[in-house]
């Protein structure tokens, strides 16, 4: 019986650490707990608008630089700084009236800005974002770290336009859009 307990352990732990609870986004939490859940929209994402029975006002674009997006009926609406369902707030308010009744308006994430790796790794760029990213992933992507690397010394920069923070990092942080992290060199 003992023996059976002990075999079981293990994995109680593993599931436990699977399922515990995520930290969410809030004002102005550690920016190293940051989830995806209240993800800001910014240049580089690509998002998908669905006006459900209403397909001439369906669309999928690309935001550029200007943060703009130009929407029919409505015309240019600031995107930038938004999450999805504030941006889905703001097209119902723009369409409801004087063109729809009662629209209904969803708005998806089809593909997230990059993220950023450089310094100590053999291949630093832009890599493609995909939910639970974390640096330990980010490295592989980047083909693993160069010899002189420090995996101690790991910051991310993190946030949109004056509001970017920086942090010190491990490889168990997760990655958001946008992030950028830096690989220090080890000093031996």
């Amino acid at each position: 019986m003992k023996l059976q307990q002990a075999r079981l352990r293990p994995l109680a732990v593993a599931l436990a650490l699977l399922f515990a609870p995520v930290p969410v986004l809030s004002g102005e939490a550690d920016p190293s707990s940051m989830e995806i859940s209240n993800y800001k929209l910014d240049s580089g994402d690509r998002i998908a608008i669905r006006v459900f029975g209403e397909e001439n006002l369906s669309m999928e674009t690309y935001l550029g630089d200007s943060g703009m997006i130009n929407y029919p009926f409505i015309g240019e609406i600031h995107v930038s700084g938004l999450n999805t369902s504030e941006l889905e707030r703001k097209i119902v308010a723009g369409l409801k009236g004087d063109y729809l009744i009662n629209p209904s308006v969803e708005v998806s994430i089809v593909q997230y800005r990059p993220f950023f790796i450089n310094g100590e790794v053999n291949t630093p760029g832009s890599y493609t974002f995909h939910p639970g990213l974390t640096i330990n992933k980010a490295v592989a992507m980047a083909s693993g770290f160069t010899p002189r690397a420090s995996e101690q010394k790991i910051t991310v920069e993190r946030g949109l336009g004056d509001k970017k923070r920086s942090f010190k990092a491990d490889m168990d942080t997760r990655l958001l859009p946008g992030d950028i992290v830096t690989v220090e060199q080890s000093i031996f």
